[in-house]
């Protein structure tokens, strides 16, 4: 029986880019066997100043890159107006509580719609709660493990793991020896899943190997 190849998803819950990468990562795992882990990356950690969306610099990146890209992959995205744009760390905190629920993937993709879809701040613990309890997550015990510093260690932990891959910029995307920075290509994606799984399949019991990512 084959292992799952794993994914391991660097991103970013105000980073657009991390969003348009949905899209081509289920494309290209639609009907394979696949484990998505997505990992926590602070763009801009507290306390460097996060970006305002009425300088010039946001309104320019999304003109020239994002909106088109956006265009072409057919995805409703739209630069929010929160400003200055909320500080992660809260969120994913939450992220670590989603995911020890097995909510980890379904947290990440409602962070991001409410972000980009829905304008919605998630600096906010009250906003953080109603989206945690709208995937059906205990709002009471999340509101708990954020206030009191439950997944802190946890997260911090996540972030030196990213450092350790040297990730500097989101998405990263690793799978097995492959990897890709920046918003993948389907066939990109599924050339790397393949020759992971490919690369399982010929070692010993099926294990992954450590230089392999798995």
């Amino acid at each position: 029986m084959s292992t799952p190849v794993k994914i391991q998803v660097w991103s970013d819950y105000v980073c657009p880019f991390c969003m348009l990468a949905e899209g081509p990562l289920d494309e290209a795992t639609k009907d394979l066997d696949v484990e998505i882990e997505w990992k926590p990356f602070e763009l801009r950690p507290h306390p460097q100043p996060t970006l305002r969306p009425e300088d010039a610099y946001l309104p320019d990146i999304w003109r020239r890159a994002v909106y088109p890209m956006a265009r072409r992959m057919d995805v409703d995205i739209t630069l929010p107006t929160v400003s200055p744009q909320p500080y992660t760390r809260l969120a994913f905190e939450g992220y670590q509580f989603a995911a020890e629920h097995a909510k980890g993937t379904a947290y990440t993709r409602r962070m991001f719609r409410a972000f980009f879809q829905e304008d919605q701040d998630l600096g906010r613990l009250d906003v953080l709660q109603l989206l945690a309890e709208e995937i059906g997550l205990d709002g009471a015990a999340f509101r708990a493990a954020l206030e009191q510093g439950t997944y802190s260690a946890r997260h911090q932990d996540a972030l030196r793991e990213a450092q350790a891959h040297r990730v500097q910029s989101v998405p990263t995307l690793l799978i097995g020896d492959t990897r890709i920075e920046g918003v993948p290509s389907p066939a990109q994606l599924r050339k790397a899943i393949l020759d992971a799984q490919a690369q399982q399949d010929t070692e010993p019991g099926g294990s992954c190997s450590v230089n392999g990512g798995c």
